[in-house]
């Protein structure tokens, strides 16, 4: 209940409220500090600034106390205490508006860095909402339908075209072509037979298969999945402040000081003053302002940015680590090479033959030759028939041609001859990591139609300059080793490794991490979420990535411009060398405070306006920030 009222008293609200009732008290005293007389507020029978007091410093207060009875050790001093002090020492002279000014500048550090830290957590609540509810279980010869929860090692499960599997097991019965992206981000749907292994949470595609369930509950992949992003979360501890850092000697300091400055001068106004201008506001708004500048200036970028802590962190990235499905590719599938082996066929008459066979097709492959055709305004035949295979190839007829289109396997078992042209041709197309789907009529294959993924055009030059920035680059993909060495080349990263599942992928950056690298890896999809939360810092492609992807990194692309990289370590180099200046500015006013302020000088009023002023240049110079061009 008492945090509560305190977080309501925090809020944004009565801050602003706070806010107006210290400007309503600092009118009078501008006037008598310049030797007129004090305007009354006769409205008001109270001292406004009390209003202030009480809105902003009880919360403050809270915050003191719970530190000093929970945390351990010289954290027990924090800056929130020094400032309490300093509220009650003006509060005991009768100075209320130098004990608001110090504790409403306070309130307005915690909203900012409130406003920077802030993170969404429903990217965990969508990993989760990937296990299915149920499953079907053969019992017998008889399937029914149980919770998910209670499907046990050994059981013999159904799963039906269009169902999440609900365990990893092994395929007893059927062939199928499964969509394992959630698991390893391949943008290419896999096909399973007898004796093939699928994974919790991947997508049944296709065919109807029996597996027997190896992993359930816990052990399943998804469940791994979900515990290696819990723990990789709890993991991160959240930034602390830089005036909570250096309260362990400004506390005592300020204390020391100001004794000696009522022992020297026997004047408590004066140690009073020196307790206020040694609070550490401009300290406090250093990180949060200049953060938040840099927060804005990237977003007009389409850079959001979901924490001060990643801008830190992203200077001193040395290694970058990319996923490559939907980050350094563009996520979809194109028709990348038309090859006839027949004279009598021009590759136009091939990609028409195998576009109106495949017209009728559900599999990603077949869709993407069927568009790629219909871009080109290539004319499409309407098939007498169609039977499709699953995990293997389709039979169709059209123009009165019978057609086959599958993969070499299909065709070799239905009479049709896979010649040495054909099968070199077919490895160069896998060493460049492309999909082949051969095209065959009348018996004999007359040729080959490749797809790819579309390497993005902007990548090579962001690994360019990404190496002039003296930063490693490594691909971590769950992909083929061919396929992964190929789009590595291309844009000429020289470190790959493939093949791996989420937990290897976290490995790798551990591993990495252990050589005492800072790593930022980035990634779009839920597999790449635990990696995500296990690098120092992570980037999401945010228009195309999953929400889980997302959300589980600490800045997030929203164009899909991966060139923006390079952008964002200067971004950052440049925030945190505004910070430290902002702290020494802030260092020196109060020091040159501290001075007048033991000359008797400054008083509590005209100390916690100087103070105001050192916070005022604090802000000013973070919002040179916000328009501030990074070329």
């Amino acid at each position: 209940m008492l945090k509560k009222f305190n977080d309501f008293l925090a809020g944004l609200p009565m801050t602003i409220v706070a806010g107006v009732f210290l400007l309503l008290d600092l009118v009078p005293h501008l006037m008598e500090e310049l030797g007129g007389s004090p305007a009354p507020l006769s409205f008001l029978p109270f001292d406004p600034a009390w209003v202030t007091v009480v809105i902003s410093g009880i919360p403050l207060l809270y915050l003191a106390i719970w530190r000093v009875i929970h945390n351990p050790g010289i954290s027990k001093i924090s800056s929130a205490l020094l400032i309490c002090i300093a509220m009650s020492a003006a509060i005991a002279i009768g100075d209320l508006f130098a004990a608001g000014e110090v504790v409403f500048i306070m309130a307005i550090g915690a909203l900012l860095e409130e406003a920077t830290t802030n993170r969404a957590k429903k990217g965990l609540k969508n990993l989760i909402s990937l296990a299915p509810a149920k499953s079907r279980r053969l019992t017998g010869g008889k399937s029914e339908m149980i919770p998910a929860e209670e499907i046990r090692q050994g059981d013999i499960l159904r799963i039906l075209p269009g169902e999440t599997v609900p365990a990893d097991g092994t395929i007893i019965s059927g062939e199928t072509s499964v969509d394992q992206s959630i698991m390893t981000g391949e943008s290419l749907p896999v096909d399973k037979g007898m004796g093939e292994e699928v994974f919790c949470g991947t997508i049944n595609l296709f065919g109807s298969i029996d597996i027997l369930a190896t992993k359930v509950g816990k052990n399943s992949s998804l469940q791994k999945l979900i515990r290696m992003v819990q723990d990789a979360e709890n993991k991160q501890a959240p930034m602390q402040r830089i005036a909570d850092k250096a309260a362990s000697w400004l506390v005592p300091v300020a204390l020391l000081i100001a004794v000696l400055a009522y022992v020297s001068t026997g004047n408590i106004v004066t140690a009073v003053t020196v307790l206020v201008v040694f609070c550490p506001c401009a300290l406090v708004l250093a990180t949060p302002t200049a953060i938040m500048a840099a927060i804005g200036q990237a977003t007009k970028h389409g850079v959001i940015i979901k924490s001060g802590e990643a801008l830190e962190k992203m200077g001193n990235t040395d290694i970058i680590a990319f996923d490559k499905t939907g980050t350094l590719t563009c996520g979809r599938l194109d028709v990348s090479d038309v090859i006839s082996f027949d004279g009598a066929f021009s590759e136009t008459e091939l990609l028409s033959l195998a576009a109106s066979a495949e017209a009728k097709s559900e599999h990603p492959l077949g869709k993407a030759i069927v568009a790629y055709a219909k871009a080109k305004e290539v004319p499409l035949t309407e098939t007498a028939s169609f039977r499709m295979t699953t995990g293997k190839g389709i039979f169709a007829e059209a123009d009165n041609r019978r057609l086959l289109c599958g993969n070499e396997k299909f065709l070799t078992e239905n009479g049709i001859s896979i010649d040495n042209r054909i099968q070199s041709a077919l490895a160069r197309l896998r060493a460049q990591g492309k999909a082949s789907v051969l095209v065959a009529e009348s018996k004999k294959c007359i040729g080959v139609i490749a797809l790819s993924d579309v390497l993005r055009p902007e990548a090579k030059d962001m690994v360019s300059r990404l190496s002039d920035m003296h930063t490693r680059t490594v691909l971590l993909t769950g992909d083929h080793q061919k396929t992964a060495e190929y789009f590595a080349r291309q844009v000429s990263i020289s470190e790959v490794r493939a093949e791996l599942l989420p937990e290897e992928k976290v490995q790798s950056i551990e591993d990495l991490q252990a050589e005492g690298h800072k790593v930022c890896m980035i990634g779009d999809g839920v597999n790449d979420a635990p990696a995500l939360k296990t690098a120092d810092v992570s980037v999401a492609m945010g228009s195309m990535g999953s929400d889980i992807a997302v959300d589980a990194a600490d800045v997030a692309l929203m164009s899909d411009d991966i060139s923006k990289i390079p952008y964002l370590k200067r971004l950052s180099n440049a925030t945190v060398r505004t910070i430290k200046a902002s702290i020494t500015l802030s260092m020196c006013i109060n020091f040159a405070a501290i001075v007048l302020s033991l000359m008797e000088v400054l008083t509590p009023t005209t100390g916690a306006l100087v103070h105001n002023a050192g916070s005022c240049f604090v802000v000013l110079i973070a919002a040179l920030l916000y328009d501030r061009r990074f070329e």
